[in-house]
């Protein structure tokens, strides 16, 4: 990245992991799963054992800020029972080792996994799901309030929804059930505004702030006049988009964030009604005759980043973290690209006057990718999946990153 780009002293420099990706050791609805590549997250990254190892990596990686997950069904056993005390007392010694290190946490409530007895009574389909939630959320936010002051309700309500009833990717794997999306994504709202309410009645040290984490996908058709690519685009947009965002900040309810929480990866073109990326079996051959630029997973548009962040702003006036950006690719000098690309695009939205406070690199570790296993490389640090020891090791985008964050005048270069 070139030019010399100045951040407010106090923004957040940050980077992020889910429980079920790197912990391992968890007991939910992917513990059974076998990934696409053969891969299951019965052990991961070892985090569960390994999270002190870890904040030493943090550490010298340079991060102020990380986002993390807490694991709801290792907290509760059932509906409204007590939180589990040995499990939060290991979350809370990893909140002392990230105060130590002087790295502030982003607490993630829900990232994709549920209790078994959740799941074992319809998942998020059943309206009893809401109130159990909020009990949780009321237990563990007395626990960890003179902790924690960042609360991310949902992790991407619209890929967990979409995977779950849409496209048959996550557990339970049903496919193009939409009165399930629609009703799981109204249940997470109402969950959100209940559990915010019940986060900002509590007294913190500092005043908390609550949102959503979104994933915004960009849609659009591939060729300018194909009219069924360009229809098709607008209803995913408004499906996955707009129904979404409506939902969780529409109308009063959104009294109920104090931030907007944005994961930007990048857009899908439709051609003929496919969606040119890796992930819908498009192969980079391809994808390079068409003049796409691609991760591992994604079609990259970096100017598109700047334009949603002012969108945003216009639109909602809240305060904004990027909650994940990243690029999966062993291409190390295509993910230092991509990186410097976008946050040249964020520097220009926060001189716009986009309340922009924090950013969260995805992700510390090369991890489980759900169904694509451990195929996929985000990680800041590497992870040698092959040796039982699960060796870590920086990464050169990992060095790049650590460059920024370490940079407390925030000048990169």
């Amino acid at each position: 990245m070139s030019g010399n780009f100045t951040f407010p002293e106090n923004f957040l420099w940050g980077t992020a992991t889910s429980p079920t990706q790197v912990e391992g050791h968890v007991v939910n609805e992917w513990t059974d799963y076998v990934a696409s590549d053969g891969g299951h997250c019965r052990v991961a990254c070892n985090h569960y054992h390994r999270y002190e190892e870890d904040v030493d990596w943090m550490a010298q990686l340079g991060v102020n800020a990380y986002r993390m997950g807490i694991e709801w069904s290792r907290l509760q056993a059932a509906p409204f029972a007590p939180l589990d005390q040995k499990e939060l007392a290991r979350y809370i010694h990893l909140l002392d080792c990230l105060k130590a290190a002087n790295i502030t946490p982003m607490v993630v409530l829900h990232h994709f996994s549920n209790p078994p007895w959740i799941s074992a009574a319809g998942g998020w389909l059943n309206p009893a799901t809401i109130p159990a939630f909020v009990d949780y959320v009321t237990k563990l936010v007395a626990s960890l309030k003179d902790r924690v002051y960042l609360w991310n309700t949902f992790n991407e309500p619209d890929t967990y929804a979409s995977l779950t009833y849409l496209l048959g990717g996550f557990p339970p794997f049903h496919k193009w059930n939409f009165r399930s999306y629609r009703k799981v994504i109204k249940h997470m709202a109402e969950a959100h505004v209940l559990a915010s309410r019940v986060i900002r009645q509590n007294t913190f040290s500092r005043e908390p702030e609550v949102g959503i984490a979104k994933n915004w996908t960009s849609f659009g058709a591939f060729q300018a006049f194909a009219l069924w690519d360009h229809l098709l685009a607008e209803v995913s947009h408004h499906a996955f988009n707009r129904f979404v965002l409506d939902a969780f900040l529409g109308g009063q309810r959104h009294e109920n964030s104090t931030f907007l929480g944005v994961n930007y990866y990048g857009r899908a073109r439709l051609n003929h009604f496919q969606a040119l990326v890796p992930t819908n079996g498009v192969s980079h051959k391809r994808l390079k005759q068409l003049g796409i630029v691609c991760d591992d997973m994604f079609e990259r548009h970096p100017t598109g980043f700047g334009k949603l962040l002012k969108k945003f702003h216009r639109r909602y006036g809240l305060p904004i973290y990027i909650t994940e950006h990243g690029a999966a690719s062993t291409d190390e000098d295509f993910r230092i690209r991509d990186l410097s690309e976008h946050l040249h695009e964020l520097h220009g939205a926060m001189n716009d006057g986009v309340d922009v406070r924090g950013f969260f690199y995805w992700s510390l570790l090369d991890n489980f990718e759900w169904q694509f296993g451990y195929s996929k490389k985000f990680g800041l640090l590497s992870v040698d999946f092959a040796d039982e020891k699960l060796p870590r090791r920086i990464t050169r985008v990992g060095e790049f990153y650590g460059g920024i964050c370490k940079a407390r005048e925030k000048t990169a270069r």
